[in-house]
């Protein structure tokens, strides 16, 4: 029988606390799996040196270093798994340590990460036929905790991230009220008849993997749950939307007009600073199958999509999180100890992350491109997030790590701050085309290894005697096998009732011989009779007595019955009110709920609205920046213009200056040519006046002196000889080319004997285009005065080419001068040196030479030479209609 003494309760145990900065740490274990290649005639770019040591190949046609040559780096990993090991074998490395923590009530955190395509999902699920780490897990974790688990609903759920612990009565009648209900969550199944023949060949049962040193007077129970982030949103994957007899019995998208979506989550922080998923289904199974059945329901509705590198790409990141409720048995190793502080939460979370990708790769458009923007951008939170946990631990700073910038990070930021061993599988496929992403997963699988996590501390254990449990077993069975031996009933009640009846039947008189051996005996009948009226009197009075105690009792009980109903009418009242009470809290807090909601709503528009506003002014900057350059490149392109206009007015203004000195110069020659004229004018008549009559002839007049305006080559002939015909000249330049003539009307004509005379020409008084068009040489007529005031004749040549544009243009290239001189009064003949000899008033004729010697004098020059410019002619081409 059980002792009627209470049980003591044991000491109140305090909540964990935070883990010092004093604590021992641990770095973060990060392996390598590499994917075999498929197909394996394929190019490859990984190499496996040893256990922990990878090398990463250039392959062909991609960039080379400074050098010249391919570069080869290698990466250093806890241990790097080949293509041939085996989901087991990855199992006992790095998922079993993980689970031996959890049944001694220590969190742990796993998930793989790599590129898109590299084999997260099949490490972490496995393939029909060989199970991947998480059945293995729930397997494990089953075959250890067994036979110490608890009945249904006796740990529950708060909502809060915590959990409370009932009597097996309570959880008897929640479980019947939860079978009279509908069920919302389908049950799951409990044999593996009934297993889902999707994923039944993927749970691995094995018995032997499991933990040896459980602590058999504590009861176990394990709930699972199962969350997506999509976009920065996390949805509950177990969810079920209850049906709505009215609208259709489905709620599938693209299926009915009424599909409802899933409703987002927010992440809380408990009391001690743990963050949770608020609202999150929480399911308790009691079998690897059932926990499997949970999970595979969940991944059905997780999203995926196919894309140009995987055909079933994860768009989002995917926890499925264990959590283990442990509570210790009371004193008697009977029932569970009914103290909430005694109860130990623990959990292992298991994470698949959706692969980074780029979209030049996958061509991806929509909403594909808004997914894989958003899950770029949350593995580079994670990885800003372990550069800073890094950066301050090496340097000793004390930068604040940006968990909030994403819901990946922030769900898991008391891993990081020391509430659970971290691991990493890093999964890689060696093809060639991944070469790059899979460099960058290196680089940030190597730096993750530098991060050093605080190792978790022993929770501490209830003060109560151990092996309680073995002890009540061991004395029921005792009780139970006593029991057998007397030959009573296995059961208790009625063993009890039995001895109590061979108590009362050993306390009556014993019977005496009832052998009769004859018929005259008067002996045996009269002591039967006697012994029989003792036994009848002694059965009577304990009949006596015992209606006596009943009556006794049942006043008892009545008294008892009042009090008790007293009692109950109080604490229906004290109930009434503490559920008003409750139900005011409750709506309270309900009502602080939905305003807690409203401000996080509120919060995260603001912070999108925040990113938008500081990409807008970012932009605007990076635009205003680009104003200012191109402003700066204007205004010294101005500087620059203007400088070169200015120095363009100096050389105008300067060219301006020595023209107007040259014109000055040349009108100051020309007045003194005239003052000249006059004077020699003077000097004939002064001549004619005093001259004496003689035998030569009067030498006429000059045509200079009457005409100085139109200086001519024409001399009077003399009465001893002929008069001169004028002749023309064969000019140097003509050829077989053909001549554009051009002479303007103002020019003047001379009357000298040899004329300039170029066959094949075109004579035009105005250059145009249709007569360049035709000839090939171009000669203009300049005429100027001299110095010595004489018509001075230039005939300026070039040679026409062909535009572009179909005008014609003319490059000059020889000048010829043509000057005319008149011979002094009184004979033909030139002087013969006019520089040595002084002036005389009277010439003679050994001065002179003959008119045609005079009158052929002609001066070829080449342009640019420095006895005159050289003129460029450029014949405008005609506008043409649009």
């Amino acid at each position: 029988m059980k002792s009627a003494m209470r049980p003591v309760k044991p000491p109140r145990r305090l909540p964990p606390k935070k883990p010092s900065s004093t604590n021992q740490k641990d770095p973060v274990g990060v392996y390598c799996r590499v994917r075999p290649l498929s197909p394996p005639d394929q190019e490859c770019c990984i190499e496996v040196i040893n256990e922990s040591l990878l090398q990463l190949h250039p392959p062909d046609g991609c960039k080379v270093n400074r050098n010249g040559e391919y570069k080869e780096t290698q990466y250093s990993f806890k241990q790097v798994f080949g293509t041939q090991v085996t989901q087991n074998e990855l199992f006992d490395v790095v998922s079993k340590p993980l689970v031996e923590d959890l049944i001694r009530a220590k969190n742990g955190l796993l998930f793989t990460y790599g590129v898109t395509g590299s084999g997260k999902t099949h490490t972490m699920t496995g393939s029909p036929g060989d199970g991947g780490l998480l059945p293995r897990c729930l397997s494990m974790i089953f075959n250890s905790i067994g036979n110490f688990q608890a009945k249904r609903y006796v740990f529950k759920p708060d909502e809060k991230n915590g959990m409370d612990v009932q009597n097996e009565v309570d959880a008897l009648l929640e479980r019947q009220k939860k079978e009279i209900q509908p069920q919302v969550i389908p049950r799951t199944p409990m044999s593996r008849q009934r297993m889902d023949p999707e994923f039944a060949d993927m749970i691995n049962i094995q018995e032997h993997c499991k933990v040896e040193d459980v602590d058999e007077d504590s009861v176990y129970s394990v709930f699972v749950s199962y969350i997506e982030i999509y976009n920065n949103y996390i949805y509950d994957l177990l969810e079920e939307i209850p049906l709505d007899p009215i609208k259709p019995k489905w709620n599938t998208p693209g299926r009915n007009a009424d599909f409802i979506p899933p409703q987002s989550r927010i992440l809380r922080e408990d009391l001690n600073h743990n963050m949770y998923v608020a609202g999150c289904t929480e399911v308790e199974v009691k079998s690897t199958e059932e926990a499997f059945d949970v999970f595979w329901k969940g991944q059905k509705r997780r999203r995926i999509a196919n894309t140009q590198l995987n055909r079933e790409s994860s768009r989002s990141h995917s926890v499925f999180i264990i959590k283990l409720a442990q509570a210790p048995l009371d004193a008697d190793g009977d029932n569970i100890l009914q103290e909430r502080e005694q109860i130990t939460l623990s959990q292992l979370s298991l994470v698949d992350l959706a692969g980074s990708e780029r979209t030049n790769r996958t061509k991806a458009e929509g909403n594909r491109l808004r997914e894989a923007g958003n899950i770029n951008q949350s593995l580079m939170t994670l990885r800003t997030c372990i550069e800073v946990l890094r950066e301050n631990q090496l340097c000793g700073t004390n930068k604040m790590v940006p968990y909030r910038d994403s819901k990946l990070t922030h769900l898991f930021k008391n891993y990081f701050d020391g509430e659970g061993k971290v691991r990493m599988i890093v999964c890689v496929n060696p093809k060639a085309d991944d070469y790059e992403e899979s460099l960058q997963v290196m680089r940030f699988a190597e730096m993750t290894q530098e991060v050093e996590v605080a190792r978790p501390v022993d929770k501490p254990i209830c003060g109560l005697t151990p092996g309680r449990r073995y002890r009540n077993q061991a004395f029921k069975e005792e009780l139970t096998r006593r029991l057998e031996d007397r030959g009573g009933p296995i059961n208790g009640g009625d063993a009890e009732d039995q001895a109590v009846v061979e108590i009362l039947i050993q306390s009556f008189p014993p019977l005496p011989s009832c052998e009769l051996l004859d018929a005259n005996d008067d002996q045996t009948l009269p002591k039967l009779i006697e012994v029989l009226e003792k036994r009848r009197r002694i059965r009577q009075m304990m009949a006596e007595e015992f209606n006596k105690n009943v009556c006794t009792f049942r006043a008892m009980l009545q008294d008892l019955n009042g009090v008790v109903t007293a009692k109950e009418n109080f604490a229906q009242g004290k109930m009434t009110e503490k559920d008003k009470m409750i139900a005011s809290q409750k709506s309270e807090i309900d009502r602080l709920d939905k305003k807690i909601k409203t401000l996080e709503y509120k919060i995260d528009i603001l912070e999108k609205t925040t990113t938008i506003y500081e990409d807008e002014k970012r932009t605007m900057q990076q635009d205003l920046d680009n104003h200012q350059h191109k402003l700066q490149r204007q205004l010294s392109d101005k500087r620059r213009l203007e400088a070169r206009l200015q120095g363009m007015m100096t050389d105008n203004a300067m060219k301006w200056e020595k023209e107007c000195e040259r014109r000055v110069a040349a009108k100051q020659i020309e007045m003194q040519n005239k003052l000249w004229v006059k004077d020699e004018k003077l000097k004939q008549l002064k001549a004619i006046v005093t001259e004496t009559k003689s035998d030569k002839p009067e030498r006429p007049p000059r045509e200079k002196d009457r005409e100085p305006r139109v200086p001519v080559r024409s001399v009077s002939p003399s009465p001893t000889a002929l008069p001169a015909h004028p002749r023309h000249r064969r000019s140097r330049s003509a050829g077989t080319e053909r001549w554009v003539d051009h002479k303007p009307p103002n020019s003047v004509e001379t009357d000298t004997v040899m004329q300039p005379h170029v066959p094949k020409s075109i004579k035009v008084a105005v250059a145009s285009e249709k007569a360049l068009a035709k000839c090939d040489k171009y000669m203009l007529t300049h005429q100027q005065l001299a110095s010595d005031g004489e018509i001075e004749t230039k005939l300026i040549k070039g040679d026409v080419f062909k535009t572009r544009g179909g005008g014609q243009s003319v490059q000059f290239t020889d000048i010829e001068t043509l000057r005319q001189q008149s011979p002094p009064s009184g004979g033909r003949k030139r002087r013969s040196s006019p520089s040595n000899q002084p002036p005389q008033a009277e010439t003679t004729d050994s001065e002179w030479t003959d008119v045609e010697t005079r009158c052929s004098v002609a001066v070829e020059m080449r342009a640019g030479s420095n006895l005159g410019p050289g003129y460029e002619h450029h014949a405008m081409s005609k506008r043409r209609r649009p």
